[in-house]
């Protein structure tokens, strides 16, 4: 089986293939396309693979995740990828200055959608807290600043995230068993 991943984030990629293969071989295509603005991660991504499915007329997936912090009413959220392109980490940090809640979840939602069809979405999340800086240089994304509950560390502090991350891995588990039980 095959499945058509459009992103234009080569580390999404690496971390699909390393759940997914061999099973489930992921095609890249490698490409950006514009998102509906909205809070709902799972809207997002059922929007993109609606469009593109019809678009490219081939079965694809898409991935829409972000960092949703409690104390910001979850901004940056759904807008993760376009604030950390702004901001970055240091601005979010720096919004985070002096605030003692730092509590967050990370969400991933992975929508899968054939041509002319509605698309299927799977969310996966994990609760954590907002580091007071940016620590570890592995992952991507809001890694450096992101430690999971029960832990001490960041997901950029772990040369082993993309196999601890939880959140995308529960989202692309779930699309997995779809896949492999339709």
């Amino acid at each position: 089986m095959i499945i058509n991943f459009v992103t234009s984030n080569k580390n999404k990629v690496k971390e699909f293939r390393q759940i997914l293969e061999p099973e489930i071989k992921v095609n890249h295509i490698g490409m950006s396309y514009p998102e509906l603005r909205s809070d709902d991660s799972e809207e997002i991504a059922r929007h993109s693979a609606k469009e593109l499915a019809d678009k490219l007329k081939k079965p694809v997936v898409v991935e829409d995740s972000g960092l949703f912090i409690d104390s910001l009413n979850g901004f940056p959220g759904a807008y993760s990828a376009t604030i950390h392109k702004k901001i970055g980490l240091n601005g979010i940090l720096k919004l985070m200055k002096g605030v003692k809640n730092r509590n967050c979840t990370y969400k991933s939602a992975v929508a899968y959608c054939r041509p002319n069809k509605k698309p299927v979405s799977f969310l996966g999340e994990e609760k954590g807290k907002v580091s007071e800086k940016i620590k570890g240089s592995f992952g991507f994304g809001h890694d450096p600043i992101f430690i999971l509950e029960g832990s001490n560390k960041t997901y950029g502090e772990m040369e082993n995230c993309i196999e601890i991350k939880k959140f995308r891995r529960m989202a692309v588990g779930k699309l997995r068993s779809y896949l492999l039980n339709r």
